[in-house]
C-alpha cells in the first residue's frame, strides 16, 4: 500500500544548498536555494541542466540523462561528489554521493552509509519536467511504464522491491526458455515466481492510474479552459483483475510455447502500457503537438499532486528549459501553480516569467560552469 501522511498546513519541503565537485562541467560549486522558485538562465550549452541532473541524481540515485554513472564526472577529476543539504517536515536530509570512474558509487544520508539503493529511494523526492517528456506520449510503451516505475518507486518500497526481483527473475526465465526449452519444471518454477511479483507490479500500477486520472482529469480542464477532457487508462492483457496472480499464472502457462519459439516473456507488467485519450481520441497517435505537450504537462502536475497526498510533503519540482516549449496560457498555469513548492527553472531568458517572481525568487546567471547571482 502506498503510504499516506496528514499534511500539516505550512509544510514545505526544499533544497537548502547544493555542492558539487568535479561534476559534469562544475569543478567546484556552492549555492544555496530560496524555498521558492530559481532560476538559472545562460546560454543553451554552460551548465545549468547539470544542475538539475545533480538535483535529480540525489532522489534517485540516477540520472535522466545517461545510464553511464562515469559520464557525469568531470574529465579533470578521477571521481564526483555531490552534496544536498533538504529541510524536510521531520528530519532533515543531508545527502552525500561520490560517483567512481569505475562505475561504482556512494551515497550516505545524514552521514550514514546507505547499504541498498532502496534507502534513498523516496527519502527526497522531485518531480522533473523537460523536453524529452514528450516521449511519454509520443513513443513507445517503455517510456510510459518508465514514468510508471519510478513514480511507484518513490512511493512504495515493496514496489521498488517487487520490481527488482520481477527484472531478475525475467531474465532468468528468458535464459531457460532458451536453454531448457524442453523442461516444463523448470519454467513452471519460473512462471509462479514471475506471477507473484508480477501481480503486485500490475495492481499498484492500475491503482496509481486510477488516482492519476482522477487528479489529471481537474488540471487537465483547468489548463485547457474546459475545452478537452483526458482519460488515462492502464492497458494490460489481464482481464480478470479480482485475482491477478491466478490470472498472470494461467496467461504465463497459455503462452508458454509461444515463449519457447520466440524465446522471450511475451506477457507480463514488462509489456503493458497505459493509453492518454483527449476527448475521446488517442492523443499518441492523433493529437496534436500542443496537446501531447499539455498532456505531459497535466502528468506531471497530477504525478506532483499524488506525491503531496500520499507522503504530505510537495516534492521539489525541476523545469529544464521547457516553458519556451509551451504557449502562453500554458506557461502562466505553471508559473501561478509553484507558489507552495521550491521550484528550479532553466530557461534561456526571463522577461517572459519576470512578472510571475517576487522579491525572493533567487536567479542566477550560468556561463560555462559558473554561477553569478543576479539581484
Amino acid at each position: 500500500e502506498f503510504r499516506r501522511v496528514l499534511f500539516r498546513s505550512g509544510d514545505c519541503m526544499h533544497i537548502k544548498y547544493l555542492q558539487l565537485e568535479n561534476f559534469r562541467n562544475y569543478n567546484k560549486l556552492f549555492i544555496e536555494l530560496n524555498k521558492g522558485t530559481n532560476v538559472f538562465v545562460g546560454d543553451n550549452a554552460q551548465g545549468k541542466t547539470n544542475i538539475l541532473e545533480a538535483i535529480y541524481y540525489c532522489s534517485l540515485a540516477k540520472s535522466h540523462r545517461t545510464n553511464r554513472d562515469k559520464e557525469l564526472i568531470n574529465w579533470n577529476g578521477k571521481e564526483s561528489y555531490i552534496k544536498l543539504y533538504v529541510c524536510k517536515t521531520r528530519l532533515d536530509k543531508k545527502i552525500e554521493i561520490k560517483i567512481f570512474k569505475e562505475g561504482k558509487k556512494g551515497v550516505n544520508i545524514n552521514s550514514i552509509k546507505v547499504q541498498k539503493l532502496s534507502e534513498l529511494v523516496g527519502s527526497f523526492n522531485v518531480i522533473m519536467f523537460s523536453p524529452e517528456d514528450l516521449n511519454i506520449v509520443k513513443e513507445s510503451p517503455s517510456y510510459r511504464r518508465k514514468f510508471l516505475d519510478i513514480e511507484l518507486c518513490k512511493l512504495s518500497r515493496r514496489y521498488y522491491y517487487s520490481l527488482s526481483q520481477y527484472k531478475k527473475i525475467l531474465n532468468e526465465r528468458n535464459l531457460a526458455i532458451k536453454k531448457w526449452n524442453t523442461n516444463s519444471y523448470i519454467i513452471d518454477v519460473y512462471d509462479k515466481q514471475l506471477s507473484e511479483f508480477g501481480a503486485i507490479i500490475i495492481k499498484d500500477r492500475i491503482t496509481y492510474i486510477e488516482k492519476l486520472n482522477k487528479i489529471s482529469k481537474t488540471i487537465h480542464s483547468n489548463i485547457t479552459s474546459k475545452s478537452e477532457v483526458i482519460d488515462i487508462k492502464y492497458l494490460t492483457p489481464i482481464k480478470e483483475l479480482d485475482n491477478i496472480r491466478e490470472n498472470f499464472y494461467l496467461l504465463l502457462c497459455k503462452n508458454r510455447k509461444r515463449d519457447i519459439e520466440t524465446k522471450t516473456t511475451s506477457i507480463g507488467p514488462h509489456r503493458d502500457d497505459f493509453s492518454i485519450d483527449i476527448n475521446g481520441i488517442n492523443a499518441r497517435i492523433f493529437g496534436s503537438q500542443g496537446q501531447q505537450r499539455t498532456s505531459v504537462l497535466t502528468i506531471k502536475f497530477g504525478a506532483l499532486a499524488i506525491i503531496k497526498e500520499l507522503t504530505g510533503e510537495y516534492p521539489v519540482l525541476l523545469l529544464d528549459d521547457v516553458l519556451s516549449e509551451l504557449d502562453t496560457k500554458r506557461q502562466e498555469y505553471i508559473l501561478k501553480s509553484i507558489k507552495e513548492v521550491q521550484t528550479l527553472i532553466t530557461c534561456t531568458g526571463i522577461n517572459d516569467i519576470r512578472k510571475y517572481l517576487n522579491s525572493e525568487s533567487k536567479i542566477f546567471e550560468v556561463m560555462s560552469g559558473e554561477l553569478k547571482e543576479i539581484t
